[in-house]
């Protein structure tokens, strides 16, 4: 709740700081995460609304780490329906070997950076946050990678 009392704070800071884009990530956790993003919206200065992007993983981000099942289950020796589950959470620590003294993040960096995201569209919040971002992109003049082209299904 801290957080989402300080995207305004963190809205006015990043702009006087010259920051185009400002990226909100977080968990839904057992709240909807179409109404989280509401919610953190609107919290948002109308002047900082047009800067900024939710993304907010339903439940958590494993449920975005583990939207293509079968694809994470061969990268961690498991099989595909230990993932297909509301909370991946658990399953995907253990298959990384997460402990509360090594979160393993240079590892999972590794295995998102080979991730076939194009995938992760399957996950409705992903797919939001993915269009968001890709809306941005037009209006800031980047080039982001086109998920929807990389389909191959």
């Amino acid at each position: 709740m801290s957080q989402r009392r300080e995207i305004p704070n963190v809205c006015r800071e990043l702009r006087l700081k010259g920051a185009d884009l400002i990226v909100f990530m977080r968990d839904a956790n057992a709240e909807n995460w179409r109404d989280v993003v509401d919610v953190d919206k609107g919290r948002c200065l109308p002047e900082h609304q047009h800067l900024s992007v939710f993304g907010v993983c339903d439940r958590n981000v494993e449920c975005w780490l583990c939207a293509d099942a079968q694809w994470v289950a061969r990268e961690v020796g498991r099989t595909a329906e230990e993932f297909k589950v509301d909370d991946p959470k658990g399953v995907f620590e253990s298959a990384m070997q997460v402990i509360t003294t090594d979160r393993k993040e240079p590892e999972i960096a590794a295995l998102v950076g080979r991730a076939p995201l194009h995938r992760w569209l399957r996950n409705r919040s992903f797919e939001h946050f993915y269009d968001e971002l890709w809306l941005k992109s037009k209006e800031h003049g980047c080039q982001i990678e086109n998920l929807r082209e990389s389909r191959r299904e």
